[in-house]
């Protein structure tokens, strides 16, 4: 008995040291973890900053006069879900990464932390997200019994935008585009050529003349290299330099087909005159290609000069769109990417062609193919858009994440 008396408050000072050390235990390790998941927020969201260059306004606004921008759609020629993006464009993507891996702009360990942030669950939007757009499928969905309900509100909250309309009308354009024209196969399918019948690449070729010019593509390339005053005001030359799956306003010059992509991909000496004729075009507008591997450009010596025929004449930003689309579709997808980006810093940084922007914004972002490359895009451009309010290229929950994790990233 004088032993278990003795034992008894032994062991209850012992268990209460144990419990003591437990609760210790447990606010360590809580206390680490929510130290480890802040420094990982940190490093893993780094705040952009980029070098700012020199501001140099242009003068006002003037309205696009060629290939005129496609009308709203009615609800059939809609496209409507990622069928076609889903192997097209995720296609595409694999192209461009290849061609691209030998020069990245960013650390390899930078692009893979950011497509890593992007494939987050944080990223799936719903469809009735503030700013969600019917006819952009840069972002994942969650579908939810609520969406016919909510759409509604979503959409009284956004018409609040002009930005926002005229964003939407865009991108079923820019949509059908990298949907590979779904919709347009459907309208026009009756008019198809004979496979026979190919004469965008036969232009390409050098055996056929453009019309109604008449012009060779070596001719073209040999003489109206320098000639602005001709790539400004003749506007039927445009349509046979980057053919689309699409009619243009040069009713002589016909749609792209499957068969001739097939066959232009293949040739060679296709693909080095479609170089050649970029390389014109973006001398045309005071930009140089610098690196046939990877399409990163630059500005031109005589950049001065042709950025404010650029800004004064801004039916060229159909013409750029244009150059975008056809790249996607004949063998230069990756070279995409850098021209928007030069665009993007251009206009966003330096402040340069304000004429353009919002083409550059509305369509040439989103010509991009490679999704992972266009929501990069689109991050860069939302931290370099001066009023972040009236930002509406992605999604209002997007945006929320981006600042907020910005804001992390400061302490």
């Amino acid at each position: 008995m004088d032993f278990l008396a003795f034992l008894s408050p032994v062991l209850g000072y012992g268990l209460s040291l144990w419990r003591i050390a437990g609760i210790i235990w447990r606010c360590t390790v809580k206390t680490a973890c929510q130290i480890a998941r802040t420094v990982s927020r940190a490093i893993r969201w780094p705040k952009e900053t980029e070098t700012r260059g020199p501001f140099e306004p242009g003068p006002g606004e003037i309205s696009d006069d060629e290939d005129e921008l496609p009308a709203k759609s009615s609800p059939q020629s809609r496209v409507e879900g990622s069928d076609f993006e889903g192997q097209h464009e995720a296609a595409v993507g694999e192209r461009a990464a290849a061609a691209a891996a030998s020069n990245r702009e960013r650390p390899v360990s930078a692009e893979c932390e950011e497509e890593e942030e992007f494939d987050n669950e944080q990223y799936r939007v719903r469809t009735t997200d503030e700013l969600y757009c019917d006819y952009d499928s840069t972002w994942e969905t969650e579908e939810t019994e609520e969406v016919r309900q909510r759409t509604r509100s979503r959409r009284s909250a956004a018409s609040r935008y002009n930005k926002f309309s005229r964003f939407e009308t865009a991108a079923i354009d820019m949509q059908n585009y990298r949907h590979d024209y779904p919709s347009q196969n459907m309208q026009y399918g009756w008019k198809t050529q004979r496979s026979d019948d190919k004469p965008n690449l036969n232009f390409y070729l050098g055996e056929k003349p453009s019309e109604p010019d008449g012009i060779y593509i070596n001719a073209f390339h040999n003489q109206w290299s320098k000639d602005y005053a001709s790539l400004e005001y003749v506007h039927t030359y445009i349509q046979w330099l980057f053919p689309l799956q699409e009619p243009g306003v040069n009713y002589e010059a016909k749609p792209l087909t499957k068969e001739e992509i097939k066959d232009f991909l293949q040739s060679e000496t296709a693909k080095k005159n479609l170089l050649k004729s970029y390389k014109l075009m973006l001398g045309f507008y005071g930009i140089e290609l610098c690196n046939e591997e990877t399409g990163e450009v630059r500005r031109a010596p005589n950049w001065r000069e042709r950025y404010y025929n650029l800004n004064n004449h801004t039916h060229n930003s159909l013409r750029i769109t244009r150059i975008l689309k056809c790249q996607g579709n004949l063998g230069f997808p990756h070279y995409q990417a850098p021209l928007v980006r030069f665009f993007l810093e251009e206009t966003l940084v330096h402040g340069l062609l304000p004429n353009i922007k919002d083409s550059v914004l509305n369509y040439f972002l989103f010509a991009v193919l490679d999704k992972k490359q266009r929501r990069r895009l689109i991050k860069y451009a939302y931290f370099n858009y001066d009023r972040k309010d009236e930002f509406v290229w992605c999604p209002k929950k997007i945006q929320t994440i981006w600042s907020r994790l910005s804001q992390e990233s400061r302490f």
